[in-house]
């Protein structure tokens, strides 16, 4: 393996920085990283070799300054710079800067960035190339009204997709009609603030849509292969959750159809480096090769390239080293194969009990399985900031056979503890272990179908709240179970104890000896011995089992076993006004940006009206009046920033909505 650099900076931050210093490391090339104010502890800059701080947090002033990144690589020696995923990677002006400063561009071309880059001109080209597109308008105009007309000769449903980047940001499925200019709006927003790009395109709504896409790569001798595919379908706001390699229900001459798409795609624009050609697929009638079309092209690494490594056996941060040296591809097509089958889990601090809402917090207990591949920007003790995607970590799991690596992955996930900030591992375990899902039968719908019992909100087991008490108690933490004092009498505490999203109660519990209690819930006991805290190893009521318990932050207890549980102790001392937390109050449901304000104060409104609009992490999320009422008073302007919790408008209710 031929690698001409010694020196790369890393345009990048997080698990996708620290990923590519792993594969450089291996190959003795030194790493830069680059970091804003508020990463100035992360990870990946301890990690790198050097570090350069490139500005304040938010990413328009940092890690999108491309002239700040390009002087950073000049002033320590660099010879290249890898922009990862998202921010740079994509803009084809960044790559001119880089080569115009005499350094190399760890990537493709300017040229076919930009043939790729918007897709309604990427949708033509493809179509001149002889590869199947999306049925739906790829034009220049963007007159609201034009754009409706467009929508009722495709037919309902459409898809409104913005025409720069991805990550479903600037997407809306539309229905009817009436909800097109809503909806446009709504896209057109998005897109402009996460891409500087309000265009959109419409496209026809595939009913039974499966995301599957392949992994190509081509080299600056002519040479392209793919690396097969990737199942891209389990998502939820159009953003992937799970991935998996190769394709459930795939049949070689589908994979052949497809592989042989993506190629063409790649040779049409000369394309060099790694990338990934995304097709939408009718899986109504099984995969068959007349029933796939062109969506859009990353020219970058995908987060999802862990699943394709796995199968294949390659490097791919390696390959792009290669390529970008000036070496041919290391293997041709028929050297490449399919070996097991792999899944990944995006692992998010997000509320998936309320709508995906990513949220913040420091993740003061933090703990991956070892026998795993785990991608990972973040340790235990760091927080999750409100400028950056919300991504903690991706599980990536190998083996034979599709049924024994969900079973590895179902596995992960149990075996995986973040406690002190709300995540989705709870949602991503019950998504395994869906029926639909274990027997290969996915599409890009199941999530929301069935949403309702992917994010159920059971009450926990009472020897889980037993636990999460003594844990609070701190009785798996090293406390002394005999520190209080009492005459001919056991022991006995009473605390609040109140399950995230449940209703808090009364638990007392007594002190035996120095390992063994007696919970008592309602009317039941349960008798806890503690015998190994650090291997969660507990006894209840006979029975022994792992259960792992932590205590964290302001009186927070988390309880690992089946599941992950989060309590809150609540003080005994504290005084809560009822009235504050009552629903005619608005209150943003995590940081972000007010970007549309619908009402005044005085405006009647129905249950449901969308009263704002929130901007977080690049993404919009609409907040409705729960009951029909009037507004009360207004606590926000459009363009104002505002913290999770803050009260955003109160409502009066109208009596006969109550």
């Amino acid at each position: 393996m031929t690698i001409l650099f010694k020196k790369i900076l890393i345009a990048n931050r997080g698990e996708i920085a620290c990923r590519i210093m792993r594969t450089a490391k291996s190959l003795n090339v030194k790493t830069v990283a680059v970091y804003s104010d508020a990463d100035a502890g992360a990870s990946h800059v301890q990690q790198a070799d050097e570090s350069v701080c490139i500005g304040p947090a938010p990413v328009a002033e940092s890690y999108l300054r491309g002239d700040v990144i390009v002087q950073a690589a000049l002033d320590t020696g660099a010879e290249a710079i890898h922009p990862g995923y998202g921010f740079l990677s994509e803009n084809p002006d960044f790559v001119e800067q880089v080569e115009a400063s005499g350094l190399c561009f760890i990537g493709p071309s300017a040229s076919a960035i930009r043939s790729m880059g918007l897709k309604d001109a990427a949708k033509q080209l493809m179509e001149k190339a002889g590869v199947p597109v999306v049925p739906g308008y790829h034009g220049e105009r963007q007159e609201s009204e034009f754009l409706a007309e467009q929508a009722e000769a495709v037919g309902y449903p459409v898809l409104i997709k913005a025409r720069a980047g991805g990550g479903g940001k600037g997407m809306r499925r539309v229905d009817k009609p009436q909800e097109f200019s809503a909806a446009l709006d709504s896209a057109r927003r998005e897109a402009e603030a996460s891409f500087g790009d309000s265009a959109c395109l419409i496209e026809k709504y595939i009913a039974s849509p499966r995301h599957i896409e392949i992994q190509v790569f081509g080299d600056n001798h002519g040479n392209v292969v793919h690396l097969f595919e990737r199942d891209c379908s389990l998502q939820r706001r159009h953003q992937k959750v799970i991935e998996e390699a190769p394709a459930p229900g795939m049949t070689e001459q589908m994979r052949s159809a497809m592989g042989d798409a993506a190629v063409k795609a790649c040779q049409a624009i000369s394309y060099s480096g790694a990338g990934t050609i995304e097709f939408i697929v009718d899986g109504s009638d099984g995969l068959r090769p007349d029933r796939f079309w062109f969506m859009e092209m990353n020219t970058r690494l995908q987060v999802e390239h862990p699943v394709t490594e796995a199968i294949t056996g390659e490097d791919l941060v390696a390959w792009q080293l290669m390529v970008a040296s000036g070496s041919r591809l290391p293997k041709t097509q028929q050297q490449l194969a399919i070996n097991g089958w792999a899944f990944e889990s995006r692992i998010y601090a997000e509320d998936a009990n309320n709508g995906f809402l990513p949220v913040t917090g420091q993740l003061t207990h933090l703990q991956f399985p070892t026998d795993v591949r785990v991608d990972t920007g973040v340790r235990q003790g760091d927080s999750i900031s409100p400028f950056y995607d919300p991504m903690i970590a991706k599980l990536v799991v190998h083996a034979d056979s599709r049924d024994a690596a969900l079973r590895k992955m179902q596995q992960a996930l149990r075996d995986t503890h973040a406690g002190g900030s709300t995540t989705n591992i709870n949602f991503l375990a019950e998504l395994c272990s869906h029926a639909e899902f274990a027997q290969g039968q996915v599409d890009t719908g199941l999530i929301e179908r069935d949403l309702s019992r992917l994010v159920d909100v059971s009450e926990p087991p009472e020897i889980v709240m037993a636990l999460a008490v003594l844990g609070g108690a701190g009785m798996f933490s090293g406390a002394s179970a005999l520190s209080g004092f009492t005459l001919w009498d056991t022991l006995t505490q009473t605390v609040q104890v109140q399950p995230l999203g449940g209703v808090a109660g009364t638990v007392s519990y007594s002190v035996q000896d120095a390992s063994r209690f007696a919970v008592r819930i309602a009317d039941n006991v349960q008798l806890v011995q503690i015998i190994d805290s650090a291997n969660g190893l507990v006894e209840i009521n006979g029975k022994r089992q792992i259960a792992h318990v932590v205590a964290h932050g302001d009186r927070q207890v988390s309880v690992f076993a089946d599941r992950a549980w989060q309590f809150t102790l609540p003080d005994p001392l504290s005084r809560v006004n009822a009235e504050s937390e009552s629903s005619d109050q608005i209150v943003a449901p995590m940081p972000g940006q007010v970007k549309v304000l619908n009402v005044a104060e005085g405006d009647k409104v129905a249950a449901g009206d969308v009263l704002m609009v929130l901007e977080a992490m690049k993404m919009e999320h609409s907040l409705t009046a729960p009951k029909a009422g009037s507004v009360a008073i207004l606590g926000c302007q459009p363009g104002d920033q505002v913290d999770v919790g803050a009260l955003l408008l109160t409502l009066a209710f109208d009596d006969a909505a109550e």
